[in-house]
């Protein structure tokens, strides 16, 4: 069993999964994990992947979760993307980076998908 903070990252990952699922999302890899880092979702929304960033808060004390996302760890999370685009002969396909930010902060956790959340980032 984790720490407290992977198992609130696991439980937003399973909520995130479960709510694009339903969006209409085909999930392909979740904690898709290379030597250059981690995307926790990716998914195929029509003709587009999408590399999805999950971001699980208790409160917004620290932050909304969508917040979150720095400009560093987009560039960690771009790099990912190349290297799974290359990897899987995709580099043509459609992409795009989005956030699902989830707050449990309440009985009922509350999803948002940020569609397009950040442009690549690799500079």
């Amino acid at each position: 069993m984790g720490n407290r903070k992977q198992q609130l990252g696991e439980k937003g990952e399973a909520i995130a999964v479960r709510q694009l699922k339903k969006d209409g999302y085909k999930i392909l890899e979740t904690n898709y994990l290379t030597k250059l880092g981690e995307i926790d979702i990716i998914a195929k929304d029509r003709d587009t992947i999408v590399f999805v960033e999950v971001k699980a808060r208790r409160s917004v004390h620290f932050g909304s979760p969508k917040e979150a996302v720095s400009a560093q760890k987009q560039k960690k999370i771009s790099l990912v993307a190349l290297y799974y685009l290359k990897t899987t002969n995709q580099l043509t396909t459609k992409a795009r980076f989005d956030v699902v930010a989830v707050n449990l902060n309440r009985d009922k956790p509350r999803v948002e998908i940020i569609k397009n959340a950040f442009e690549l980032a690799y500079e």
